[in-house]
């Protein structure tokens, strides 16, 4: 049986990234977060095909969650190095180009089985998505089947209703009254 991660505090971290520009090796750890919200998704691997589309669209709403008080990590099972070479190639050449936050590392496929979305016989993370409050509080999780993208949109909707710190009834939206 899966274990809740939602209220609880998020498993913690230490991986090795790639800058979103693709020029600089460094390493984060949960902690870095400590004060901010945190979108910390999970994706299969690099060059893979609907991969690149959410990537670059997070990417490309970077600013949105930034105003958000927010940060943005990807990681895959990759090394630092496919990762690297992804970001350095072309989007018409199925690159992702440079990006506005930073690629992790699970080669060791660690944080994907503590977060609950290594698929183990085929060594890949499923598609999971999760919010991560300023205390480290785990606030949200999506996982999916790897055929289907996420939405920035449902996204950036999610974080700012926890973010209202009310009762968000479905379908909420930022200005909607909270319970």
């Amino acid at each position: 049986m899966a274990e809740r991660l939602v209220g609880r505090p998020a498993p913690d971290f230490a991986l090795e990234t790639v800058t979103g520009d693709g020029q600089e090796f460094g390493s984060v750890k949960l902690s870095d977060y400590r004060g901010k919200w945190l979108v910390f998704f999970f994706y299969p691997l690099d060059f893979t095909f609907v991969c690149p589309t959410e990537i670059t669209a997070l990417s490309d709403a970077a600013d949105q969650f930034k105003e958000l008080d927010t940060e943005i990590l990807g990681i895959s099972v990759d090394s630092v190095h496919s990762h690297k070479a992804w970001i350095n190639t072309a989007k018409e050449n199925n690159g992702l180009g440079k990006l506005n936050f930073p690629l992790a590392s699970d080669i060791t496929k660690k944080t994907a089985s503590d977060y609950g979305v290594l698929i183990e016989e085929e060594g890949v993370a499923l598609r999971g998505l999760f919010i991560i409050d300023p205390e480290g509080e785990l606030k949200y999780q999506v996982v999916n089947h790897n055929d289907v993208g996420r939405s920035v949109e449902e996204t950036l909707r999610v974080l700012q209703a926890l973010q209202s710190g009310g009762l968000c009834p479905m379908n909420w939206k930022p200005g909607d009254q909270n319970l």
